[in-house]
Formats: C-alpha cells, sequence, structure tokens
C-alpha cells in the first residue's frame, strides 16, 4: 500500500484518490488475500487468490485443484518447491470429496459453524462447532487453522486435531488421530496406508489394501518389547519439534540426521507406505529426506500389488514385476497387482500333469501360508502344491535341521533378497513354463494414478445468464476505470511528470486485475544491464540474463517485430502462457508493454538449452531417457491436461530448456495456436510454423494440423539426442519445397533417413555404455524403448503416431 503524506499538494488530488478507492471497492482486486475469515464471510472456489495467509507467510489455506473442475480446501507451504514447483500440502479437509469448481465455499456462518459446501450447497465438510459470540477463522504460523471464539473464548476447532497425511511441529498424533497417505503423487485422495496407535499402545503402520490388510512396521512377527516398546502407557501421544525430534509415549524416539537445525520440517506417510522426516532451509528449496521409518521399501506390503514382486536397485529405486506366467492389471497402477494371463489352476486330480513349476531363487512372499510343512523333499513340496486346489506357489527353504515346505494360497507381499535363503516356485500350466522371461513389465513403483473424479461444467438458467452478462458489463466498466486510472497517472496537464504515489496505486491495481507482474522497460533494461548478456536467440526474439529487483535471475525474451499499439493481442498471448502450470513447462513471471517494447520474464534455466548440452557431451544416456520422459510429459499436458488445448508447433532441442539437475521445461510458445477443447484438428493456420527438419509432413502437404505434428517433432527430436546428428544441417531445400524433399549436399538421402538408418544399425548393440549408465539389465531395455518410441513418433502418417500420453506411459512402463 501506498503510505500517503500530508501536503496541500496530494489534499488537492483527494478526489480523485477517494474515486480510485470507490473503484477498488465495487469491483475487488482479485489478490484477496488475509490473515482472518470473520463470521459470515466466506472464501470462493471461483477466486484461487482469495485465501488466508498466516502473518509470517509461510503457510496457505485456500482451494487448489485436484482434478478437472475437482477442488479441495487444505493448507500449504505458500513457497512451492523450487525443484518441483510443487505445493507441499499439509492438511486436507475432503480429500475423498472434491468440490466442484463453480459456486463451492468455504463459509463462516453467523451460527459458529464452518461448513464446506459444493455447487447447490451441499455440505461437504463442517467443524461441527457453534458460538454464542463472535469468532473468526485465523491461520497461524505453525499452519494450524484454527477457529477462534471472542473475547478469549478459546478454539473452537483446529487443523491440528485432524491431520490428514503429515504432521508438522508442534503438532500431536493421538489416539483418535491418524496419519494417512495419499492414494498417489497426483491423487490426494486416502490411500493404503496409515500410522497411527494401536489398541496395544504403540505406533503401527498398517497396509489396508482393496483386498486384504496387514501390519508391516514393526516387523510384524516381533513382540512390542522386542522392538524397544512399551505398552504401559495411557496417553497415547506422539510430537516433534523444530529441530528434528520426534517423541511417542511407547517409548519411540527418533533423532532425524539435522537434528539442531531450526530448519522448516514435517513428517509424512508418504504414498509409497513410508513415513519419513523432511526438512529444509528455506521457502522454495528442495525438502530433503532427514529419516524414514523403513530402510528396506520392498518390505513395505501391497506395493506391487498381488502376483508380483519387488526389486530394489540403489541406482535407480525400487521396481515392481509380474511374476512368470501374471500381467498386470492395470498399466497405471502397481497397487491392483498382476492377474493370470489367460490361464486359471483347476482342482481336477486329472489336471495334476497338466502344472508344472518355475523357479524363482531369492524371492520371498511374506504370509498367506497354508501351513508350515516339515521335512519335506523338494518333489514331495512340489506334489503337495499339486495336491492342493487353490496352491499358487510354494517356498522351499532350509530351517531347524531340516528343508520345510510353504505353500501359498495367495501371492502378496513378493519381493527379491539376497539375504532370503528360500526358493520360490510358481505353480504355472506347462504350456508356459518353457516361455522366457523377463521384466519387461517391470516398472517404476511409484503411484501416479489421476484422481477418479471430474464434474461437468453446468450449464447456467436463464437468470444466472443475465448475471454472467451483467457482470461481464461491470467488467468492461472495470477495464475502463482501470486505463483512465492509468492515463492520470501517466500524463498529468501541461506535462510529462509523474505522481510517483498514485503511479505506485494504479500498478498495484493493474497487476492485482491482470494476475501477472507488470515491468516497466527501464526495469527490464536495469535488470539486464542494458540488454547486454545474451542467452538465446530465435525466430520470435532475443532472450537475455536479468537479476530483478527482489534479486531472482531471470530470463528475459525481447520480442522482434513489435508494433506500438496491439496490446490487447499481447496481453491474450500472455493469458495463455499464463494458464499453463506444470513441472516440464517454463514458468513466467511477468511481461512488459510499453510503447513498441514488448518482453517476457521467464524463470532462468542454469543449464541453458538441450542444443547447446547436446553438443557438450555432458548428458549421459540416463540423463538423456530422464530428458525425454520430462519433455514428453510437458507436451501431453499442453494437448491433453491443460485449461485449452494447445500446440507448441516448434519443438526443437533449443526450446528445450534444462534446470540445475538437468530437469527438462518445454518453452518459447509465441507459435502455439490456441484451439478450444475437443477439437482435433485446425485448418486456421495461417503460415508455416516451425524449424526445417523437426517438421511434420502436414505442413508442407497442406493436411490437416493436429497435435501429432509435435508428437512428430518430438520425435526428431529424440533422434537427435540418440544420434547426436542434427537434422537441419547441411539440407538444401528442392524445388517441390518440404523437409522429406530436402537433399544432403553430394548424397540422395535425407538427413532423417541417415538418422533413421543409423539408430537401426546400432540397435543390435552399439549403445555399449547405455547398460552400465541407465541401471543394470534394465538400462538396455530402457535405451531400446526410447528408440521404438521416436521412430513410432516420425511415422509418415499421421494417424500411426501414438499421441504424447501414450508416449508417457510407454516410457514410464518400458513397454509398447
Amino acid at each position: 500500500m501506498v503510505r500517503l503524506r500530508s501536503s496541500t499538494k496530494l489534499m488537492d488530488r483527494v478526489p480523485f484518490l477517494c474515486l480510485v478507492l470507490v473503484f477498488a471497492l465495487i469491483f475487488p482486486f482479485k489478490s484477496s488475500t488475509a490473515f482472518n475469515l470473520s463470521m459470515g464471510s466466506f472464501l470462493s472456489v471461483e477466486n484461487p487468490s482469495q485465501t488466508l495467509m498466516s502473518p509470517d507467510a509461510v503457510f496457505t489455506a485456500g482451494f487448489f485443484p485436484v482434478g478437472e473442475n475437482a477442488f479441495c480446501f487444505g493448507i500449504w507451504f505458500s513457497e512451492p518447491s523450487t525443484s518441483t514447483h510443487n505445493l507441499t500440502v499439509v492438511w486436507i479437509a475432503n480429500r475423498d470429496e472434491p468440490v466442484n469448481g463453480q459456486r463451492s465455499k468455504l463459509t463462516l456462518h453467523k451460527s459458529g459453524t464452518l461448513i464446506l459446501s459444493d455447487i447447490d450447497r451441499y455440505t461437504v465438510w463442517s467443524s461441527n462447532t457453534a458460538s454464542n459470540s463472535s469468532a473468526h477463522l485465523h491461520l497461524r504460523n505453525t499452519g494450524n487453522l484454527v477457529l477462534l471464539a471472542a473475547h478469549g473464548g478459546g478454539v473452537l476447532w483446529e487443523s491440528f486435531a485432524s491431520p490428514t497425511d503429515t504432521l508438522l511441529p508442534q503438532q500431536a498424533l493421538t489416539r483418535n488421530t491418524q496419519l494417512i497417505s495419499s492414494r498417489s503423487l497426483t491423487n490426494y485422495s486416502s490411500g493404503f496406508y496409515s500410522f497411527y496407535f494401536d489398541n496395544d499402545n504403540t505406533l503401527r503402520m498398517l497396509y489396508n489394501g482393496p483386498e486384504v490388510s496387514s501390519i508391516y512396521w514393526p516387523d510384524p512377527w516381533l513382540l512390542s518389547w522386542q522392538v524397544g516398546r512399551s505398552t504401559y502407557n495411557n496417553s497415547r501421544i506422539a510430537t516433534f519439534d523444530s529441530l528434528g525430534n520426534f517423541s511417542a509415549s511407547d517409548n519411540f524416539i527418533v533423532w532425524t540426521i539435522d537434528y539442531g537445525a531450526n530448519l522448516q520440517r514435517i513428517f509424512r506417510m508418504d504414498v509409497d507406505g513410508n513415513l519419513r522426516g523432511y526438512s529444509r532451509k528455506g521457502p522454495g528449496d528442495k525438502w530433503i529426506v532427514t529419516w524414514e521409518a523403513v530402510l528396506q521399501p520392498c518390505k513395505i506390503h501391497g506395493i506391487c500389488g498381488a502376483n508380483s514382486y519387488c526389486s530394489y536397485i540403489p541406482s535407480t529405486g525400487r521396481k515392481c514385476s509380474c511374476l512368470p506366467g501374471y500381467e498386470m492389471i492395470s498399466k497405471t497402477d502397481w497397487s491392483y497387482g498382476c492377474k493370470p494371463a489367460g490361464f486359471n489352476l483347476s482342482c481336477k486330480s486329472s489336471a495334476r500333469e497338466e502344472f508344472g513349476f518355475v523357479h524363482l531363487p531369492r524371492i520371498e512372499m511374506y504370509g498367506y501360508d497354508y501351513a508350515v510343512y516339515g521335512n519335506y523333499t523338494l518333489d514331495e513340496c512340489k506334489s503337495l502344491c499339486l495336491d492342493l486346489c487353490n496352491c499358487t506357489a510354494f517356498h522351499h527353504k532350509f530351517g531347524g535341521g531340516q528343508y520345510q515346505c510353504y505353500p501359498k494360497a495367495q501371492l502378496r507381499n513378493g519381493y527379491r533378497s539376497p539375504a532370503f535363503d528360500g526358493e520360490l516356485y510358481v505353480k504355472l500350466p506347462k504350456g508356459l513354463l518353457n516361455a522366457t522371461y523377463r521384466d519387461t513389465n517391470m516398472c517404476s513403483a511409484k503411484l501416479t494414478a489421476q484422481l477418479d473424479r471430474t464434474y461437468e461444467r453446468s450449464k447456467p438458467n436463464g437468470s444466472i445468464e443475465f448475471m454472467l452478462k451483467f457482470a461481464s458489463a461491470l467488467g468492461g466498466i472495470e477495464v475502463i476505470c482501470i486505463f483512465v486510472v492509468w492515463f492520470f497517472v501517466t500524463r498529468r496537464s501541461g506535462g510529462d511528470k509523474k505522481d510517483p504515489e498514485l503511479e505506485l496505486l494504479a500498478q498495484g491495481y493493474l497487476q492485482a486485475a491482470s494476475g501477472f507482474r507488470r515491468f516497466t522497460y527501464s526495469e527490464l533494461k536495469k535488470a539486464t544491464k542494458g540488454f547486454k548478456e545474451e542467452i538465446g536467440r530465435g525466430g520470435g526474439g532475443v532472450v537475455y540474463k536479468g537479476i530483478l529487483s527482489d534479486q531472482r535471475v531471470a530470463a528475459i525474451k525481447q520480442l522482434n517485430d513489435c508494433k506500438q499499439g496491439g496490446e490487447a493481442e499481447f496481453l491474450a498471448e500472455v493469458s495463455l502462457i499464463g494458464k499453463l502450470y506444470h513441472m516440464n513447462l517454463i514458468e513466467m513471471w511477468g511481461y512488459c508493454v510499453e510503447d513498441k517494447h514488448r518482453l517476457l520474464v521467464y524463470e532462468y534455466m542454469e543449464h541453458g538449452s538441450l542444443a547447446k548440452n547436446l553438443s557438450s557431451n555432458v548428458l549421459d544416456w540416463k540423463k538423456r531417457y530422464e530428458i525425454a520422459l520430462g519433455t514428453a510429459k510437458g507436451l501431453a499436458y499442453l494437448h491433453e491436461e491443460c485449461l485449452e488445448w494447445v500446440l507448441h508447433c516448434d519443438v526443437k532441442p533449443q526450446n528445450i530448456l534444462l534446470d540445475s539437475d538437468y530437469n527438462p521445461k518445454v518453452a518459447d510458445f509465441g507459435l502455439s495456436k490456441l484451439l478450444n477443447r475437443g477439437e482435433n484438428t485446425s485448418s486456421d493456420f495461417s503460415r508455416i510454423r516451425g524449424t526445417r527438419g523437426y517438421m511434420a509432413p502436414e505442413w508442407v502437404h497442406n493436411m490437416p494440423i493436429t497435435s501429432k505434428v509435435d508428437v512428430y517433432s518430438y520425435g526428431i527430436v529424440v533422434l537427435e539426442m540418440l544420434t547426436g546428428k542434427n537434422p537441419t544441417e547441411r539440407n538444401v531445400q528442392s524445388v517441390e519445397g518440404g523437409w522429406e524433399t530436402q537433399k544432403l549436399e553430394g548424397g540422395g538421402e535425407t538427413q532423417k533417413q541417415i538418422m533413421v538408418k543409423w539408430v537401426m544399425e546400432k540397435m543390435d548393440g552399439a549403445f555399449t555404455n547405455a547398460e552400465t549408465e541407465m541401471g543394470g539389465e534394465n538400462g538396455e531395455g530402457k535405451l531400446e524403448i526410447l528408440v521404438k518410441v521416436a521412430l513410432q513418433c516420425i511415422e509418415e502418417d499421421r494417424n500411426a503416431r501414438p499421441s504424447m500420453s501414450r508416449v508417457v506411459e510407454m516410457l514410464l512402463h518400458h513397454e509398447l
């Protein structure tokens, strides 16, 4: 806010200031962050900037999206991690029942009840409180959202009393509360894992899956005293502090590896079933794991589902694989496990001869034994399993001076461990025994299933339509008022002198109305030291490195061919870019529109473009694979997940930027074409877009332009990453025109044909270093799938190319 000074000159302009304030009251700012919510007030889901913020600005409470037109009300750290740009959510009111993106509200009623209502005023969540006096909702610096009664009436309700998956310092876990994991990394609804006080007064972790449940921490075969726990306590309470100490009444005590440092900290029940402590130095820093409960992650129950097993490789992490003869039930979620691939276990005595066994050493399946049979030979154990109708496999191991047989009724909680001294034999039809089984279905065990909840946007009735038109008219008046204010601030009758106080007021109003930071040309000129340090150049303009006034390092793009005027069109483009948010898309911080100057301000990428790094040989095969995967995720978001359907139209290494950890971010949307959701083609392209060498055949053959043009360009980029050959080098355009008819000097093959030929020749063993760099035996398979994906993407027939979401799926699961 502008501090008003007492002066006659300023008093002369009081009427004008009052007029501006009246406009602000009639047309409230979109940025409405506050510290308190009073009785009778509400927060609306339709205004994302309506939030509550803690006094120290560390925590924010409000609505955030969890699906298509689906929102939850929760609390999060105001500053997301710079490494992922994801919100760190610490509490959610309605994790299992998201509300609609229209007409949903959090209201503090005059009765003293806090109610979260869905569309049509349906109550989704309530604090179940009442107050005879006034009350207000306040977000404390601890991250605790509290409903306080007036005049020292105390706390009526607090979020600390009902945790979701996270504990904050000073927040207690009690006999009546528990931490329940989220369903997946992208689905905040209740998952399968919980951390709680059991009936014997000790802390435990439980897997409560779709079909079965089981305790897995502490080790379920150990008694409480064997793991240092005490059942003789009646308080059942656990807390941790900001220094990194977690203490429970059952004598379970933890000191994190950075104990003693005063940092931002959380304890969270993660989606993979592990309880972890995290810390970070300050806002925006990356969260670091400082403690975890389960040191062998494959021992967490249910992580790979039934009929599968888990393998842990330190260089690549945990992996899931179906047992031989079984296939995944859900291609995107290992929690559902695997099912028999076209066979049934028969109970007929005559069927004994139809089955045999596949031997899998060092794989344990915990639990679900028919019984333990002592002093059984291997042949006797096989015969026993054949006689049991539902025996799916058996363990045969030596212990207690004799061999023991463990026939299995179910195959769950499987993991491969060098320390396990037993052998697993899986019962299969003899027709499947001689098949060659590889870990072709091996996949990361990260759970990324999307929230299974969408809302159809309702059509307004006649009265609502009238109100919308009325609101649009008011919005038009607001725009006029903005420019009137701006005119009087920037122009002064009889001269060019500006009033700094009024200018700040008007700039603040414009910034709130537009949702972006609007920079002046002089600010950006100062930030770039006169546009001295050029870090990139393309058809759209030149990019310079700059240091903003808040010390953030930025990439500032000065657009070419900008004439004075056309501000509406430019702001429309800026608005488009501002709507696009994904960890693999470049983030825009602001813009400048001043006379003929048009500039965009982006986050700065430490390692520059992919093109620059390909030529410097700093990327090993593992990094290249991750860059290909991240780029595919960003493009899939543009095509299918963002608010509007967007084509990039210029996918090339120069437009893929790398951050400090070599994570890719797709940049430069200057050539994007915005289409309405649901359309799959466009005939509105007035000119060919893109870069020669990366352009799909549709551009030069006058064919409909779809998202498959980006898929083609992506495939060429992946080929360039694999071969090191630039598709634009030495190309000469023929009379017919078009990339496919360009010839190399002195030869008849196109550069694309040479790249494909080179890759095909090397498929049978030339990538000798890939296996080591990309993680053992699985490395070669990952490289092979990358090649196959690239070749599919550059098919001449656009219908034969996969979608970008399908590309992501293939790269994640390493299978076609």
